[in-house]
């Protein structure tokens, strides 16, 4: 989900003319994809939330950096960014470490 509000805000912000101003704010909050991925946003933390409320911290914690793979992903495959080996090779760690540390 978290990956999910960051292609809509990606997106949205790419669709608008962003200033920090009064009308540039209004119009950034009003943008559909960016209201969208806000309101992705909130239900993540309230899954989230709930996920506290059943798991330990450092046991699930982790697994939030399979976002940076999911989020590289969605970049090459949705925005046409490079991928490249050092990319590839970090994407690797990340998946083995989060693996590693939620293995019992």
């Amino acid at each position: 989900m978290l990956v999910c509000g960051q292609v809509l805000w990606k997106v949205g912000i790419g669709k608008s003319d962003f200033t920090f101003s009064a009308k540039g704010i209004i119009n950034m909050i009003t943008n559909p994809y960016i209201l969208g991925g806000g309101i992705i946003y909130v239900f993540a933390t309230v899954i989230w939330i709930y996920i506290l409320s059943k798991e330990e911290l450092s046991r699930v914690y982790p697994l939030q950096s399979l976002c940076y793979v999911v989020g590289t992903l969605a970049g090459v495959l949705i925005f046409k960014e490079y991928f490249t080996f050092n990319k590839g090779l970090g994407l690797v760690f990340i998946i083995i470490g989060a693996f590693v540390i939620v293995s019992k």
